[in-house]
Parts: C-alpha cells; sequence; structure tokens
C-alpha cells in the first residue's frame, strides 16, 4: 500500500486536509505526509507568518492524531535539521 497523493486525489481533498489551505500544500492526510509537512515545512513560498502559525497548528493537531512524535515547540523551527 502507497501513500502517495495522486492528482485526483489530492485535488479531491477538502482545504482542512492541508497545512496550507490556500495554497494546497501539504496535505495531513497520514503520518508520512505530516512527517513530510514537517520536513518540508520551510520550504513553501509565499505565506504570511500568521499562515504559518495556522499551518503550524495544523500539523501538530494532525501529528497527535496520526501518532508522529514532534518535538518543535514553535513553527520557526520546522523543516530545519535537527540538533540531535
Amino acid at each position: 500500500m502507497t501513500n502517495e497523493l495522486d492528482a485526483d486525489d489530492r485535488n479531491s481533498l477538502p482545504e482542512s486536509s492541508f497545512a496550507f489551505p490556500r495554497e494546497r500544500k501539504e496535505p495531513l492526510t497520514d503520518a508520512s505526509h505530516v512527517r513530510n509537512a514537517i520536513a518540508r515545512f520551510d520550504q513553501v513560498r509565499d505565506v504570511s507568518d500568521a499562515e504559518r502559525e495556522e499551518a503550524f497548528r495544523r500539523i501538530k493537531r494532525a501529528a497527535e492524531r496520526h501518532g508522529v512524535n514532534m518535538t518543535e515547540t514553535r513553527w520557526q523551527d520546522l523543516g530545519k535539521p535537527s540538533a540531535n
């Protein structure tokens, strides 16, 4: 079983399924996509700090829902290499 979303799957997702709903970036549909959203957070362009803050909250909720361990406590730390 693959966790990849094809274009039709992605297009059919509601905006609430994305970390960045306006841009439809970083779907949060399963643990694999949540980990991806964390890793790629700083690669999303043309979004405001307020949108990043909201995306961080969405990712945090999705991480809890999908059992993903998330150690970052602020959006500014997402997507950066960990010190460990």
